[in-house]
């Protein structure tokens, strides 16, 4: 690093510090995200219209999430533009302090916060949901809405919001916008099986799961040896090869760190990353029904945002895993529906899945068609 380079750093990390042990930790991350840090004049600029801002506003709502800002630029959680979003659409009547990189916990933990009211909003995956409203669940059983599209298509559904948000917002939740990421992938660790094209090259390959009983039967009905490792041990597991392969999306495998360590990626579009952007549905009740509707006019933004973000985000995570030798593989249509034909929802192992999570096959019917049926919404596929 040259001296002018030095320099920089150490003014934007001075003005860091010293922002957020001033209590303006939010004005460090939007200076920080904007990439102006290292001025001290952009930093008062910010500090100033962050203090104006939240000042003005008639209700606070703090928002958490387990990813750092520049996060988005390969896996699209948008959390910086969720917070302008719902500022302006409000006109400056809600203030959004962001919490985000984990700071105040993450997944379960952020969903319990939110629905106790302790913050209030949070970004956690779908399947965080499950347990107030078990038909969520559904969205990891295999080819049901793996791909994007199919994705989009259920969580903004008529089916969708009359049979689970009910539910949801009967534990106390009201959903802002579900976040498409990408699919889950297939990554093999270096040293590993090779590439793995069809459901025979899984074979024996011990596979990184995480609690779902779901993902456990899919991994097992295409060949492979489902491995339960608690995500936090993971990166250490497919370096020791006590794992061989693990399914999150590229753009989280990204994030997570794990491109030194990976050989081949390919794009099953089995099971959608998905997230879920939630409100304490007992706060947003309370506001006045113009601010309700702003906020859920600033989401509706961000989700649009969000879907255009999908292709340029995975382009930027493949870029940088291909520069560790990483290699990536998409799926032809005939090969895709190998690897359906062999694990897919419509195999009769799912038919016990459905009745309990649907509450009957008529009802999971209703879900699978609702996937499959173009919604308003267009989202790009790998």
């Amino acid at each position: 690093m040259d001296r002018n380079n030095k320099e920089l750093a150490s003014a934007s990390r001075r003005n860091f510090l010293k922002l957020a042990g001033t209590g303006s930790f939010t004005a460090a991350l939007v200076a920080g995200a904007a990439g102006t840090l290292w001025s001290t004049e952009a930093v008062a600029q910010t500090n100033k219209e962050e203090r104006e801002r939240e000042k003005a506003a008639d209700h606070i709502m703090t928002l958490a999430t387990a990813y750092v800002l520049g996060a988005s630029r390969s896996y699209p959680i948008m959390q910086l533009d969720l917070k302008e979003n719902i500022q302006n659409a409000t006109n400056g009547k809600v203030y959004v302090k962001l919490a985000p990189g984990g700071q105040l916990g993450a997944g379960g933990a952020l969903v319990q916060k939110v629905q106790g009211g302790t913050i209030q909003a949070a970004q956690h995956s779908l399947s965080n949901f499950a347990p107030f409203a078990s038909t969520v669940d559904l969205i990891n059983m295999p080819y049901l809405c793996g791909s994007n599209q199919r994705f989009t298509n259920l969580v903004n559904s008529d089916h969708w919001k009359t049979e689970v948000h009910p539910k949801v917002e009967a534990a106390g939740f009201k959903a802002l916008f579900y976040v498409n990421i990408d699919p889950r992938v297939v990554a093999v660790r270096k040293g590993g099986a090779g590439a793995v094209l069809s459901p025979g090259d899984l074979s024996g390959v011990k596979f990184r799961v995480p609690g779902s009983k779901m993902l456990q039967q899919y991994y097992r009905l295409v060949g492979a040896n489902p491995t339960p490792v608690a995500w936090g041990e993971t990166p250490s597991a497919i370096k020791q090869g006590v794992a061989d392969a693990l399914d999150p999306s590229v753009g989280a495998l990204y994030v997570f760190g794990f491109k030194d360590i990976l050989s081949h990626v390919t794009f099953t579009q089995a099971v959608p990353d998905s997230q879920v952007y939630s409100c304490n549905l007992e706060w947003f009740s309370s506001l006045p029904a113009e601010v309700q509707e702003g906020v859920m006019w600033g989401s509706e933004m961000t989700a649009h945002q969000n879907l255009s973000k999908v292709p340029s985000a995975r382009a930027y995570a493949m870029s940088e895993l291909a520069k560790s030798g990483v290699e990536f593989h998409s799926l032809s249509a005939d090969q895709l529906a190998e690897w359906q034909a062999a694990g897919g929802y419509q195999r009769p192992e799912w038919d016990e899945f459905k009745k309990e999570l649907a509450g009957s096959m008529d009802a999971f019917a209703k879900l699978e068609e609702a996937a499959g049926t173009q919604g308003k919404y267009f989202v790009h596929d790998a």
